[in-house]
């Protein structure tokens, strides 16, 4: 299975309370950190609605 390694590369300060929340959700927490997720839709969808927020890659 395919799974997304997803990097926080901006902060949320400033950004609005949903996208706040999306983060955390993803389990994000500092500037640069990062955390490896299953490539399924819900993922996806976060992902999508905070791609100016985030680095994505593949990761196996």
């Amino acid at each position: 299975m395919v799974n997304l390694k997803v990097t926080l590369t901006s902060s949320v300060i400033g950004r609005p309370q949903k996208q706040r929340d999306i983060v955390k959700a993803l389990g994000l927490g500092r500037v640069q950190s990062s955390v490896v997720l299953p490539d399924n839709a819900a993922t996806r969808g976060a992902v999508a609605k905070i791609n100016h927020l985030v680095e994505v890659t593949v990761a196996d």
